[in-house]
């Protein structure tokens, strides 16, 4: 086993614990990867909030990351040491079935292989994820890091990123394109700066006008108040694609009134149960679709297009050792866009960490 040291979960509401921890020996198709930034997702709230610590399998979060390649097994050709590597939620499928021959790992028909709480297809043990120094990853499930992206800001691409990419990307957003983004969070941001790249005239949807200029800085050509009567009912039938990035419960019939004739709203923030009247379908022969993550094919075009582009996410780097912190802001929404994780200091001794517990 290859020894390395990360963040632990301790329990829905403790503090993380810097704990050592068992990576496996690398197999004939693996990287070690030493992870230099990794993202602080919604999802790893999520995952912490539900997490029972009598349970028998650890919880260690972190699904989005950047890093450098330290060592690789015998069969692998694409990456040799050295080389800047990102890794996102997924780090294996079956690829046998019809969504992984179809470069949908994302839609396993047995269910992708999570970076953190999934099940090894090989072992059984359950993976740790990327609130760590190092992870071990198959080869195919690891992307070159191009050289014009920031590692820090690159690392919310590998999972907010590609999960706004790829339905922009199937919906044909491109020149003339009507694109508006409901929420300007670590989703949202990213949304707006993919669709404005791709050509669409973009507009932020947001409870209040507070965040205008923010909008207009990445590249929004308006900004509609959801709680503005008058300005809801001026964009109706408007838009061609609706990017739903809000992570709480609402209503999906004002968003759908947005929605111009044969378009689509795409749920992608909250993916709990929702209400629909087929009525707010049926006027304007409107399509309800959601996404999530993506496939090895659209998460390698999404990191070209970007460094292409000059896109990234735009993030606040705290020390791991302060990932309590951003957890808990992360729970009072406090951030502009994303929190990144610095994983060196994990390299110094416990003792030299500053105080960071509540």
């Amino acid at each position: 086993m290859r020894m390395t040291t990360g963040w632990q979960a301790a329990g829905p509401t403790a503090a993380l614990r810097r704990v050592p921890l068992a990576r496996r020996d690398l197999r004939p198709d693996d990287i070690a990867v030493r992870v230099d930034f990794c993202g602080v997702c919604h999802t790893d709230l999520h995952a912490l909030n539900a997490y029972d610590q009598d349970a028998k399998a650890p919880l260690v979060p972190g699904h989005e990351f950047t890093g450098v390649v330290t060592g690789t097994g015998p069969e692998v050709t694409a990456f040799s040491v050295g080389d800047r590597v990102a890794v996102g939620n997924i780090i294996d499928s079956c690829g046998v079935c019809a969504m992984c021959e179809a470069g949908q790992e994302n839609f396993c028909h047995s269910f992708p292989t999570l970076t953190y709480g999934g099940t090894d297809r090989q072992d059984g043990a359950t993976t740790l994820g990327g609130y760590t120094r190092e992870y071990v990853v198959r080869d195919a499930f690891a992307y070159p890091l191009p050289a014009g992206l920031d590692a820090a800001a690159a690392a919310p691409l590998m999972c907010a990123g590609v999960t706004v990419w790829e339905p922009l990307r199937s919906l044909g957003v491109g020149p003339g394109s009507r694109v508006a983004v409901a929420g300007l969070g670590g989703l949202g941001h990213l949304a707006v700066k993919m669709a404005v790249a791709l050509g669409a005239t973009t507009t932020v949807i947001s409870r209040t006008q507070d965040k205008r200029d923010d909008a207009r800085k990445l590249g929004a050509h308006g900004l509609i108040a959801s709680t503005d009567a008058e300005q809801m009912a001026e964009a109706r039938d408007t838009f061609d694609v609706v990017i739903d990035t809000i992570s709480a419960p609402h209503e999906l019939a004002p968003y759908l009134k947005l929605v111009a004739m044969d378009g689509t709203l795409s749920l992608l923030g909250y993916l709990g149960p929702v209400t629909v009247e087929a009525m707010d379908l049926l006027i304007g022969r409107k399509k309800l679709s959601s996404a999530g993550s993506g496939g090895r094919p659209a998460t390698a075009e999404m990191l070209k297009f970007c460094a292409d582009n000059d896109i990234a996410a735009d993030v606040e780097v705290l020390p791991s050792a302060q990932v309590d912190t951003a957890l808990d802001r992360l729970r009072r929404n406090d951030v502009r866009y994303r929190f990144v994780l610095d994983m060196s200091d994990l390299d110094r001794r416990e003792s030299e960490h500053a105080p960071d517990r509540p």
